[in-house]
């Protein structure tokens, strides 16, 4: 295979796993699906926990850096960065192939803490938090951590109410919330 093989392999791998979830794909799917023989793609992952975590890694890329870039577009200030982040998820929702979050799914297949596949899967929450944090202290939040906290449970249950189709308006409600949050931490 050449280099770019590997990582074609890896962008066709992580849409059969987010539609189809970790445990549900196969490698004999994943053989099917991405029209490569099981020889080639064991040439670059000794097993599929590691075509996972390059799958995980390669999704926390490709998401974090359209949502921060998204949020940067719209929004001029920290303060605005952190309300318009729930109109940027609002977007993600409303994408024809939306399945919900991958992290939030790999926690809840791999579930022990110290598993590699659950521990890359909070580590992009991790950063997210961390991001959000920043944000906020650029802000002037008197408690910027605990608002990021706030936001993340905001963002993270609305992701849950829309995957499952709860709510009309998962990211509209979040964000209804967050602004009163937001609004008490500024001022």
């Amino acid at each position: 295979m050449r280099p770019n093989k590997r990582e074609e392999l890896v962008h066709k791998a992580l849409g059969i796993f987010y539609q189809n979830g970790f445990h549900a794909t196969g490698m004999d799917m994943i053989v099917r699906e991405a029209g490569i023989s099981k020889t080639s793609i064991y040439k670059h992952f000794r097993t599929k926990d590691d075509l996972i975590l390059a799958v995980l890694r390669l999704r926390d890329e490709n998401f974090r850096n359209w949502l921060y870039r998204r949020i940067e577009e719209t929004a001029q200030t920290p303060k605005q960065q952190m309300i318009v982040l729930f109109d940027a998820v609002d977007e993600w929702f409303a994408l024809p192939e939306f399945k919900g979050c991958m992290f939030i799914k790999a926690s809840a297949e791999f579930q022990e803490p110290d598993n590699p596949i659950y521990v890359q899967a909070a580590e992009h929450k991790r950063m997210l938090y961390e991001h959000f944090a920043d944000v906020a202290q650029k802000a002037g939040a008197t408690k910027p951590k605990e608002l990021s906290r706030d936001l993340m449970l905001l963002v993270e249950g609305a992701i849950v109410m829309a995957a499952m189709g709860v709510f009309s308006d998962a990211a509209g409600d979040a964000k209804r919330a967050a602004i009163s949050l937001i609004e008490a931490q500024l001022n």
